[in-house]
Order: structure tokens, then C-alpha cells, then sequence
């Protein structure tokens, strides 16, 4: 086996999980959405130039992403015995030098600039210039690395499919091969956030408080358009998850989600969105015009709020309040039921105050450690306070909303047993207690949901609930 003692080492894919283009478009999207119309135009002039101009724009936290470590430290190693360490990568320059600065640990850079993209034999033809042919080692991770190779001292494959590592065997010898986990079911499980679609079951609510829920023909209906509303829910997930990297990778536990991560490719993902949302489309045709007319507002909402409304302060609570009323609107669209005043403002406000506890549990979060300000949203970490007093206020209003529609003239007409809903009253006043109890505290999962699904006291007000709701309706708790 044939030595060098020049190991030139390929940046995205090999060095990082990630992809710095990927990741830089993504960034300069989210902050400025206008070149989302612009990015076309500088792609036609030449991927170099898309780069170079993407750049240029945007300045990628370089801290932030995630770094392939075990090779990282095997890099230290080799430089420790006097080999010359060289970050040769088709990213472009100022990507690379951000990169370098970082890590510490590159002599020397290799990269893009805005005429030439340095991938593939253009990248071998830079390297056997500087340090002739079989001049040096090579790391890198995909098919278009084959070439640079084939012209290399030796082969280190990083990251790299079966069929990558068998190719490259084929024109070089493999002197060192660092596997990684590749993407699985679980992993996009999260993604997608399965358990989040049980927000969804908000679409049953109208058929229950008309108590229609023995009515199979509205009960299949509302069941198609909770799948058609969930998938399109998962692909408004994964585009925040998506524009919202840097700021996941700052936090605890949303570092952990598989884009920040880098579990699953930025690629994949943006593919999947344009299938999520025409799958979501077409099962909503079967239901209904009015249902998608609902559905189509939905996702507008949603995008504004992914791209503008989360940034500002207020705003994107009383966003995430009207999304969460919209699902209640939704269903009720789906089966021709008329909402209530009553309902409706109930979602409101109780909606309301679950978006601010989301917001406060944050900012607590970002004052453990340190932070003055909610990283990629409107808020100071001395605005908390004025969150609780907001979201506690809103909850208890909610409260008031079922005091006084027990005492209006829709309850006498529909429930058997109108009276029994008083015992609502201290069940939800006791939850909305509990919840922002457990917020300041710091015991609150920054998603609310999550939060109830594995609380004990929430399941069981929950349960009691919906037994006080049965017998107001039917007068029979079995």
C-alpha cells in the first residue's frame, strides 16, 4: 500500500453529515424569502455561480452543523504524525474558509469559486496539479468522488453507499473506511411527527359536541380528511424543521430532530414535501369543496408563519391559536355541521394560552442557559413573565366561555343532562393550572402535546371529561 503524506479530504457528506449548499439555500430562504424567486437565474449562470452568489448572501452558521467527529479525530491523529491535512471540497471558498476557521485543523484549502465548481475530475485535476498524480489520499463520500480516486495515493471512503465503496475499490486502494447509520423507518417517524397528527383529532370535535359520533357515514368522512389534514400537517413539519436548523441545533432537545441532526438529507426532505401536500389534495377532493377550501387556507397560514409570522413577537401564537381553530372549522366543513359561537371561542382563547405556554417553556429554556433572546423568534427572555400572565389569563377565559354556554339556550336543546357540564368547569380550571405550573417550574416539554400524552394528570382529565360529556349527552356514563 502506497503512502502520501497529503490526505485531501472532502467537506459536505464527509467532514460534515450535511450539505453546505443545501443548508446555505435553505438559511437564505428562510431569512429572505424573495430569492426563492432569484435562485433559479443564479443556477442558469452555472452551479459555480449559484454557490458563489448563495455565499455571498448568506453567511452559514458553520458552528452550528453537525461534524462527522470520528473522522475529525482520526484527521488530528494523522496531522499529529506530520501528514499535511487539505480541505478540498466542491463548497465554495467562503464556505470552506468558514469552515477551516472553525475546526482548525485544515494547512491548506481547495474549493469552488465563481468560475469553476471543483467537483469530480475537476477536483482531481486541481489536486494532482498541486501534488502530482498518486500525490496524495483522498476522503470523500459519493459517485462523483470516483474520478479524484482513481488518481489517489489511497483511498479513505466516508460515509458512502454500498455500491459507492465497491466503485471505488475498483480504482483505488481502500486504506481506511469510516461507516455511518443510514436513515430508517424511526427516522422519519419523526419527521413526519406521527404523534403530532393526534392534534388533528380536532376535526371529530364538532361531530361529538353535536353529538353526531354514532353517525358512520360523517365518522368515515372525518376519518379521510384526518389523514388528507395530517399529511399535510407532516409537510409544514418538516419544512419548519427544515428553515428552522440553525435555531434547532441551539436548542436541548430539538438538536436531536432527524434534519438537525443530519439522520436524514436536506434533499430528501425538500422532495417530500411537494408529495406530502399532493397526497393531502387529492384524498381531500373525496371529501369536499368546503374541505379544502379550509385545507388550502391551512396551508397558506402555515407557510406565512414558517417563512414571516414566527419571527414576530405575538403574532405567531395567535397564529398557532387560529391553526388549531382551523382544524375544528375543518371538520365541521367535512360533514356539513354548523360550529357554534361558543366553540369557537373556546379554541380560541384555550388555543391561545397552549401557544404561549410553547413560547414561555422556550424562554426558559434559553434563560438556563444563559440566552437573553429565543434564537430565530421575536422574544426577550424578560418577556416570559409577560407570556404567563397572557397565557394563564387566556385559559381561565376559556373557562369562562363554558360557564356561560351552559347557561345558554344550545345546551338545553342538545344535551340530556345540560347541568352536568359544570363539572367541566374545575377540570379544565385545575389542567390550565397544572400546565402552567409545570412551565414555570421548567417542567414543560417545549411541545405541549407531547407534554399531555405522557402526563398522567392530563390523561386522566382527559378521561373525565370526556365521561362528563358522554353523560350531559346521553345521560349514561356506560
Amino acid at each position: 500500500m502506497s503512502t502520501s503524506k497529503v490526505i485531501a479530504v472532502d467537506l459536505d457528506g464527509t467532514v460534515t453529515w450535511t450539505d453546505t449548499l443545501h443548508e446555505s439555500i435553505l438559511a437564505l430562504i428562510g431569512n429572505k424569502p424573495i430569492f426563492i424567486f432569484i435562485l433559479p437565474f443564479w443556477f442558469l449562470k452555472g452551479i459555480a455561480y449559484l454557490k458563489s452568489k448563495v455565499a455571498e448572501h448568506c453567511t452559514l452558521d458553520v458552528s452550528t452543523i453537525p461534524y462527522n467527529l470520528l473522522l475529525i479525530d482520526w484527521l488530528k491523529e494523522q496531522k499529529a504524525k506530520g501528514k499535511k491535512i487539505v480541505l478540498c471540497t466542491a463548497a465554495n471558498e467562503r464556505v470552506a474558509q468558514a469552515v477551516a476557521e472553525h475546526l482548525k485543523l485544515f494547512d491548506d484549502i481547495i474549493a469552488s469559486n465563481t468560475n469553476t465548481n471543483l467537483k469530480s475530475g475537476s477536483k482531481r485535476n486541481s489536486l494532482e496539479e498541486k501534488f502530482g498524480n498518486k500525490g496524495y489520499e483522498y476522503a470523500g463520500n459519493s459517485r462523483a468522488d470516483i474520478k479524484v480516486w482513481a488518481g489517489a495515493a489511497n483511498a479513505i471512503i466516508v460515509n458512502a453507499s454500498k455500491v459507492v465503496q465497491m466503485k471505488a475499490s475498483k480504482v483505488a486502494i481502500v486504506s481506511q473506511t469510516f461507516h455511518s447509520k443510514r436513515p430508517n423507518v424511526s427516522d422519519w417517524i419523526k419527521a413526519l411527527r406521527i404523534h403530532q397528527w393526534l392534534k388533528n383529532l380536532l376535526l371529530f370535535v364538532p361531530l361529538l359536541t353535536a353529538l353526531q359520533f354514532d353517525n358512520i357515514q360523517f365518522f368515515s368522512t372525518l376519518v379521510i380528511a384526518f389523514i388528507s389534514f395530517s399529511l399535510c400537517a407532516s409537510s409544514v413539519y418538516i419544512t419548519n424543521d427544515l428553515l428552522d436548523l440553525e435555531s434547532d441545533r441551539n436548542h436541548p432537545r430539538k438538536k436531536h430532530r432527524p434534519f438537525a441532526s443530519a439522520k436524514l438529507p436536506i434533499a430528501l426532505g425538500v422532495a417530500f414535501v411537494p408529495f406530502l401536500v399532493g397526497a393531502s389534495f387529492w384524498l381531500a377532493r373525496i371529501v369536499g369543496s368546503d374541505f379544502q377550501v379550509i385545507l388550502l387556507i391551512y396551508l397558506l397560514l402555515t407557510v406565512a408563519y414558517s417563512f414571516v409570522l414566527k419571527r414576530v413577537m405575538l403574532v405567531d401564537c395567535l397564529t398557532l391559536a387560529t391553526l388549531y381553530t382551523l382544524r375544528i372549522i375543518a371538520g365541521a366543513a367535512a360533514v356539513s355541521i354548523s360550529l357554534s359561537f361558543w366553540l369557537l371561542a373556546f379554541s380560541v382563547f384555550i388555543f391561545l394560552s397552549l401557544s404561549l405556554v410553547k413560547r414561555f417553556a422556550e424562554l426558559v429554556v434559553q434563560a438556563q442557559k444563559g440566552e437573553n433572546t429565543a434564537h430565530g423568534r421575536g422574544y426577550l427572555v424578560s418577556d416570559a413573565s409577560l407570556l404567563q400572565t397572557l397565557g394563564v389569563s387566556s385559559g381561565y377565559i376559556s373557562t369562562l366561555v363554558i360557564a356561560l354556554y351552559v347557561h345558554s339556550e344550545d345546551v338545553v336543546s342538545i344535551y340530556a343532562q345540560p347541568i352536568a357540564i359544570w363539572l367541566v368547569l374545575p377540570i379544565l380550571l385545575f389542567w390550565i393550572s397544572w400546565v402552567w405550573l409545570k412551565a414555570a417550574r421548567g417542567e414543560m416539554h417545549d411541545d405541549p402535546i407531547i407534554f399531555a400524552i405522557k402526563d398522567k394528570a392530563s390523561l386522566l382529565v382527559a378521561a373525565f371529561t370526556a365521561v362528563v360529556f358522554l353523560y350531559a349527552g346521553t345521560g349514561m356514563v356506560f
